[in-house]
């Protein structure tokens, strides 16, 4: 049996939970982060949009930030020891229309029409890659980021037994979505240890290139995760009223 966070960047299931996932691969659990938003873009000319981006995070080229943050992710990954899988979708800031348009300006908007089958296509592809016992962690899209939205979208069309986590560090600023995002779920803690809360705080670290853009300061980060952490010694999940045997046996709580 395979758990698998489904993260739409090169950083979010860390960032989210990986105090847990640490705690889950010392217990022998076998895990795996499937990254979606991380394919390379046709290095066409940039636009203004993605080039706010890469001068946050010092880098030149689509190429150059997509390997960056590959490596990033792929360093985390091994630090809590589950294993880093990537698809080739693209980021939201690269996507392009039929014209060469960029289709957004901004990440916290609705998918674009041009690309409305965007959650079906990627349903698709994972179908492939499941199989009939893997349990899936997904993040409730709260900050209403489009690749975040897009990424439970398609997890709720593959018509599995779903296990929801927040998106941190939105969940620090969007505490009032919660009531919309989990309604009629269930809600429950799963304990996270002082080793998995500090090697939670180390990956996250890891990932240097976006620590700026994540945290204001970036010196602020493990302050924000401790206090997560400390409310409830570990980490807020939510599952739909029914939920089947083999998500229960992944060693998530009821």
């Amino acid at each position: 049996m395979r758990t698998i966070y489904f993260s739409p960047h090169l950083d979010d299931a860390i960032l989210s939970a990986s105090g847990l996932i640490y705690d889950q691969t010392q217990a022998g659990h076998s895990v795996e982060i499937w990254t979606f938003m991380c394919g390379f873009p046709d290095e066409t000319e940039l636009t203004e949009f993605a080039q706010s981006f890469h001068a946050e995070w010092g880098t030149d080229s689509a190429e150059e930030t997509v390997r960056l943050r590959r490596a990033e992710n792929e360093r985390a990954a091994d630090l809590v020891g589950a294993k880093a899988v990537n698809f080739d979708f693209l980021d939201c800031i690269y996507r392009r229309g039929k014209n060469g348009e960029a289709l957004y300006t901004d990440i916290y908007v609705p998918l674009h029409a041009a690309e409305s089958n965007l959650p079906a296509r990627i349903a698709q592809t994972m179908k492939a890659h499941l199989k009939p016992d893997d349990v899936i962690i997904v993040q409730l899209g709260i900050g209403n980021h489009i690749d975040h939205v897009t990424v439970r979208q398609t997890a709720e069309l593959l018509g599995r037994s779903l296990i929801y986590d927040a998106d941190i560090p939105y969940l620090f600023h969007n505490l009032e979505q919660i009531p919309s995002k989990t309604a009629g779920m269930q809600a429950s803690v799963q304990s996270v240890s002082e080793a998995g809360l500090k090697v939670w705080q180390e990956a996250i670290e890891l990932y240097a290139s976006q620590l700026s853009t994540l945290f204001q300061p970036p010196e602020s980060m493990r302050q924000e995760i401790h206090g997560y952490w400390s409310g409830q010694k570990g980490i807020r999940f939510w599952k739909p009223a029914q939920t089947n045997q083999a998500v229960l046996a992944s060693g998530f709580e009821s």
